[in-house]
């Protein structure tokens, strides 16, 4: 039995994070993709997958278990263009991508979904290298996906419905 519960060291991860990068001048390696992984099981109602070797990070039992790869950013200085998601990897079986954008207090504010077609199509499209690897761009993958959750609004009805049981 742990003495925390997850929420609350989320939490503190989320100050300590914030702390640290104004400190430092630069994040803390690692801390931005477990705490969006916790936002996105909590928030849009996911199934955490604790084997770190299935390639996916959640299911969601509402859409019949589908696999979903869940990717992060913190955007520190949203004057600043050309920030990048880390690389998706295309060989493991997940079905769709959430992007968790958060803020400098590394507290989500949009989270957007594409579906695995979609990413692969503009992969095959593409000329870049980068691409090719399973990375893009934030404002790419606002593109192909579609926004799933807001600060303001919560879940986006007519895209995220499996709030409906």
């Amino acid at each position: 039995m742990t003495v925390y519960a997850a929420d609350k060291l989320i939490a503190q991860a989320r100050v300590l994070a914030a702390e640290y990068r104004r400190t430092m001048g630069k994040p803390l390696p690692g801390i931005s993709s477990e705490i969006a992984e916790h936002d996105a099981v909590k928030l849009l109602g996911l199934e955490a997958d604790t084997d770190r070797e299935t390639g996916f990070d959640a299911t969601d039992p509402a859409r019949g278990d589908k696999r979903i790869l869940i990717k992060s950013r913190t955007i520190f200085d949203e004057s600043k263009s050309g920030q990048r998601i880390g690389q998706m990897k295309l060989d493991k079986d997940w079905d769709s991508v959430l992007l968790v954008l958060m803020d400098e207090e590394y507290e989500p504010y949009e989270i957007y979904e594409a579906e695995r077609e979609d990413i692969l199509e503009f992969v095959n499209e593409s000329s870049s290298s980068r691409a090719k690897r399973g990375a893009m761009s934030v404002a790419r993958f606002k593109i192909i996906g579609r926004l799933a959750w807001t600060r303001e609004n919560g879940l986006e009805p007519e895209v995220w419905d499996n709030q409906s049981d």
